[in-house]
């Protein structure tokens, strides 16, 4: 049973693919009701002074896969498959780390599909993606030549601007195929966990 006593609990919102924390929010009884009949989240918004549906303005809805209550029963962990960027900043948290990028590609991933739902003509992502897979991949083998070239010499940092070239239209390529960067992550786990 939760515990409304207090009016508002906190709700962590957590990725229910990756587990990552998506962001937090607030909830009454009429926001959990609403929240677990439309299967999507909506908080009590405390500035807004009324239900507020993630995703109402943005369409980047939280669709709920998953309800967890903390042991003093006034506290929600909710697993939620999100359907766009979570922040307004259209990034897929609205939690920033302090001096550390190692979830960098999935804020890249983001941007990338941001891009290809804005469809911004002056976009590089959007432009290419257009021009279809044939471009795409012809792309991608591009990159993989120019990285094979600089691998051959000791120029640091073109090898490693190379690097990126070809790991930035990878992403894009697996866009264009319908799959994200965490869908080659759970194979090479999967692999891993196997050896």
């Amino acid at each position: 049973m939760i515990n409304f006593k207090k009016s508002l609990i906190p709700v962590i919102v957590q990725d229910s693919k990756t587990d990552k924390v998506l962001m937090l929010g607030y909830m009454n009884q009429e926001a959990y009701n609403k929240s677990i009949d439309e299967k999507k989240i909506t908080f009590y918004s405390r500035s807004k002074k009324r239900l507020w549906t993630k995703g109402e303005t943005s369409k980047n809805y939280l669709f709920i896969k998953d309800v967890l209550i903390d042991c003093d029963e006034d506290t929600l962990l909710i697993k939620a498959k999100p359907s766009g960027p979570i922040c307004h900043q259209g990034t897929d948290t609205c939690w920033k780390e302090i001096n550390n990028n190692k979830n960098f590609l999935f804020h890249l991933e983001n941007i990338i599909s941001l891009r290809i739902k804005e469809k911004k003509e002056n976009s590089y992502v959007y432009q290419l993606l257009k021009k279809g897979i044939n471009r795409i991949s012809q792309k991608l083998g591009e990159e993989t030549v120019e990285l094979i070239i600089e691998s051959k010499d000791n120029d640091k940092n073109l090898f490693l601007n190379e690097s990126a070239d070809l790991l930035f239209h990878y992403l894009i390529l697996l866009k264009k195929k319908g799959f994200e960067i965490q869908d080659v992550i759970n194979i090479l786990e999967n692999r891993h966990s196997k050896s």
